[in-house]
């Protein structure tokens, strides 16, 4: 536990300068603009202000502020998305976290889910206590996206069509094939549902599993949503895909050219699992 310490006058009245004048995060070339230094200077100073207490480190480079009422400076983050806005951008914040930021799922998950455009080294960093998944997306697929505001932030965050999208290309940023139809069918029955934009997204981001998956779960969950299955029969690709990548798989359903769970092979084997049906 580090704890604060006192700085002089001076110092106090820069630092109260850089944090007035950025958002959320400082990095040192942001504190060297500001304080009208060079870099070298400015990350010694940060450096200083970090094992003084008033700044936590969250990489290199980057500092967070420490509240003023906290007596130590091993806090956790205040607001997650502010800090992968700033430390992986261009990104968004996506699958499980923003199913949850547009209430399409109940489920509470500890792990910000971050897509970006980076290719960082370490998928799975753990920040001042908080952990984060990064999957990389190339810019052609950086669509399909709403800012929120956090705070004096502004974040970037799948809007509800794409966060669906997103975990058909991989249910695995849903948690799992199961949580992924639970948020499917939660789409489906709310305001933000979108048949043609579902149609839309999935054809720009050019994915061929993805109409397999929609096209499969939609005659099971939404049989009677006939445009959306009718758009995507054409639009499957050659070859076979699998329902979830990550659990076995041993019916193939030829129609949309997927391997699929015993248990989710027959119609109706859906509301079974599920208890439910759009």
């Amino acid at each position: 536990m580090k704890a604060v310490s006192g700085i002089g006058k001076v110092e106090r009245k820069r630092l109260a300068e850089v944090i007035r004048r950025t958002k959320g995060t400082i990095s040192v070339a942001e504190a060297a603009s500001i304080l009208k230094i060079e870099a070298t200077s400015a990350a010694k100073m940060l450096a200083l202000w970090a094992s003084k207490g008033w700044l936590s480190r969250v990489r290199q480079g980057f500092y967070v502020p420490v509240a003023l009422e906290s007596r130590t400076a091993d806090v956790a983050l205040e607001d997650p998305w502010v800090i992968a806005g700033r430390l992986y951008s261009p990104c968004y914040i996506g699958g499980w976290s923003a199913a949850e930021h547009w209430s399409l799922t109940e489920q509470i998950f500890r792990t910000v889910l971050v897509m970006t455009t980076l290719k960082p080294r370490d998928r799975n960093p753990v920040i001042m206590g908080t952990s984060f998944r990064l999957r990389t997306v190339s810019e052609k697929a950086m669509f399909g996206l709403k800012p929120v505001w956090r705070g004096q932030v502004k974040v970037s965050v799948s809007d509800p069509t794409r966060t669906i999208i997103d975990m058909l290309s991989e249910p695995g940023l849903g948690g799992g094939l199961r949580p992924t139809v639970d948020v499917l069918l939660n789409y489906l029955r709310s305001d933000h549902k979108n048949a043609d934009l579902l149609v839309d997204y999935a054809a720009r981001l050019e994915n061929g599993a993805v109409f397999k998956r929609l096209g499969f779960l939609m005659e099971r969950l939404a049989p009677d949503e006939k445009g959306v299955i009718s758009a995507c029969l054409p639009r499957i690709t050659k070859g076979n895909s699998k329902l979830d990548p990550a659990l076995p798989a041993d019916r193939l359903a030829t129609r949309w050219r997927l391997w699929v769970p015993s248990t989710w092979a027959k119609e109706g084997s859906i509301d079974y699992m599920m208890n439910t049906r759009y």
